[in-house]
């Protein structure tokens, strides 16, 4: 009698939320005491996303990579759990942080068949921006465990089933890995569904731990090894851990770090020892010596050696004033000593290598100082070809270097064929010091092939640092930048709008930020700019977790490679040596797809 009442019970409570999910979708009413809250928030947010309620279109991924590294640690648990069911009308289901299923194991062919049929197997999204509320999406977006049972699914063809989703989180890093997914018939629901989901989960877990422990458990040997035995600074890292010396605490400032680890995370990728030369973002030459290290499974990281080769201190605050260039702001200790070193090439009438990353705002900083020495003097901007015979524009620099004053700008260096590089060096060789036109020149500071008999002639190279390394400068440029995006018109930025972008990394540097806000005048003509006229990644910065310093040093490096390809995921994706799976689906966990 106590079960005929308690299975009356569920089912008059199926009926009371299959009403209140019929009236929420028709006109948005409900009643909380029929519907709990964690499904009421669902559906809004199904609603908001523009869920279909009345037919399932997960959406297939094609490109999703279903090995990665959880797949390994986790499949053969969801196997084992399964089989252990035996033929029961249950399923354990393994998800990536995005919701695509990975694994499906099951006994039961009825159970199976339904599956199939609303697409609940391996390369299809069941995040709730796919399918609206259910236990995996739903356990996604809480980040905690979610039970789903029959109507209080946002879609109907779902009803049917019951679901206990638990989220997988990595021991060590705290980084959403995935969902594990306990799926059965509505009518075989009960409490030990989501006994079973947490206990998989735990695992899961517990192998995700073992693996991560072997790669760190090597790295840190391989770290004190190399620490034991030079007195330079040592920087160990891996995709989640990151470890330096005292040595390499007290000799190299955080962007120094960044600076490092951005410069070798492509060579990282390689497993193979490597030595290179870097310009660091203080002024200070280092020699990097990267050896990777290995543990039984693979790769465990790299071991860097700092070997500081040339100091230069930085400025002590007060001991130079502030420059007040036309057309360009910021005041960050950085930018600013950029700014003094290259007014002082101007004054010394010296020839300067401007060195950065594209965007960073080279030419416009050579550009100012000319117009604030010299506003009414020639100046003229050579964009150097990348043809092996440009004798039209051989022609041109003559005729400038000719001339006995003014501003001579050479951009993009290493454009220059290597015959035509000698021509142009013996012309700049002929140039008597301290007369003609000021020459500047820019290179990128992505590109190690550089023109050599090129570069002996500028005596001086000063370092554009990236907008990451001087970030506080955002406030200036933001509404500088929109002052000249309106002509004046009233637009300002929100202080939360602020504080979103200068969470930002900008890989793009300046260049991209004037895009961003270019796209938002577009749409916000005058007014104030709230954090929702930001793109969707912008937003996201503040609510997804912090990327661990190696993450954010390859989300640099991708955006840089799809910049460079113009948008083309599969163009970037064959110059980084990343298959087009692997970056497709880190470019929608770095939130970067909409910010080209």
């Amino acid at each position: 009698m106590a079960r005929q009442t308690t299975g009356m019970a569920t089912v008059r409570r199926q009926r009371d939320v299959a009403l209140a999910r019929e009236s929420f979708l028709r006109d948005d009413a409900t009643s909380t005491g029929d519907v709990r809250e964690v499904i009421l928030a669902s559906w809004r947010r199904s609603r908001s996303s523009h869920v279909p309620s009345d037919h399932l279109q997960p959406a297939h991924d094609t490109t999703a990579d279903l090995q990665p590294k959880l797949a390994h640690s986790a499949a053969p648990i969801v196997r084992e759990f399964s089989a252990g069911l035996g033929d029961a009308p249950m399923s354990v289901i393994l998800t990536d942080q995005h919701g695509i299923v990975l694994e499906r194991a099951t006994g039961n062919r009825a159970l199976e068949r339904r599956l199939d049929a609303v697409c609940l197997a391996p390369g299809f999204s069941y995040s709730e921006e796919s399918v609206g509320t259910n236990g995996i999406g739903t356990a996604l977006e809480g980040r905690a465990p979610a039970q789903v049972f029959g109507h209080e699914h946002y879609a109907g063809h779902l009803d049917e089933l019951a679901c206990a989703g638990v989220p997988i989180h990595n021991p060590v890093t705290g980084r959403l890995e995935g969902v594990v997914d306990v799926t059965c018939w509505r009518s075989e629901t009960g409490p030990l569904m989501m006994a079973l989901a947490q206990t998989v989960a735990g695992r899961i877990t517990a192998a995700v731990l073992d693996h991560s422990g072997q790669r760190e458990t090597a790295l840190l040997r391989e770290y004190l090894r190399t620490c034991g035995r030079t007195r330079a600074a040592v920087i160990a890292f891996s995709a989640d851990v990151v470890m330096l010396n005292n040595t390499a605490r007290r000799q190299l400032e955080p962007a120094d770090e960044t600076a490092i680890l951005g410069s070798i995370t492509e060579i990282a990728a390689a497993r193979k020892s490597v030595t290179i030369d870097l310009d660091l973002p203080s002024g200070q030459a280092a020699r990097l010596q990267c050896r990777p290290a290995w543990c039984e499974s693979g790769l465990a990281g790299t071991v860097v050696q700092v070997h500081i080769t040339t100091r230069v201190p930085m400025p002590v605050a007060g001991s130079e004033r502030r420059i007040m260039l036309p057309g360009i702001v910021g005041s960050g200790a950085l930018w600013e000593r950029c700014c003094h070193e290259v007014d002082r090439s101007f004054r010394d009438r010296e020839p300067v290598l401007l060195d950065g990353e594209r965007g960073t705002g080279k030419t416009s900083l050579a550009r100012a100082i000319h117009q604030r020495h010299d506003p009414d003097g020639h100046l003229r901007i050579l964009d150097c070809p990348e043809d092996a015979a440009p004798t039209l524009w051989l022609r041109e620099l003559r005729e400038e270097l000719a001339g006995e004053s003014g501003t001579l700008i050479l951009r993009h260096l290493c454009r220059l064929d290597a015959a035509v590089a000698v021509t142009v060096g013996g012309l700049l060789g002929a140039q008597v010091a301290g007369r003609g036109p000021w020459v500047v020149a820019t290179v990128d500071a992505t590109l190690t092939d550089r023109p050599d008999e090129l570069i002996r002639h500028f005596p001086r190279t000063v370092s554009v640092p990236p907008l990451r390394h001087h970030i506080e400068d955002v406030r200036e440029l933001v509404p500088f930048v929109l002052l000249r995006l309106t002509h004046g018109e009233e637009l300002r930025c929100s202080p939360e709008a602020l504080r979103l972008l200068m969470r930002a990394d900008w890989p793009g540097n300046v260049r991209q930020l004037t895009e961003v806000l270019r796209d938002v005048r577009s749409r916000r003509r005058s007014g104030v700019i709230h954090p929702e006229d930001l793109p969707p990644w912008c937003r996201a910065t503040a609510a997804r977790r912090m990327l661990t310093p190696m993450e954010s040093m390859q989300r640099d490096v991708i955006v840089r490679a799809l910049i460079d390809a113009r948008g083309s995921k599969s163009e970037a994706a064959r110059v980084l040596g990343m298959s087009r799976a692997t970056i497709y689906r880190k470019i929608h966990e770095y939130g970067i797809t909409t910010a080209l």
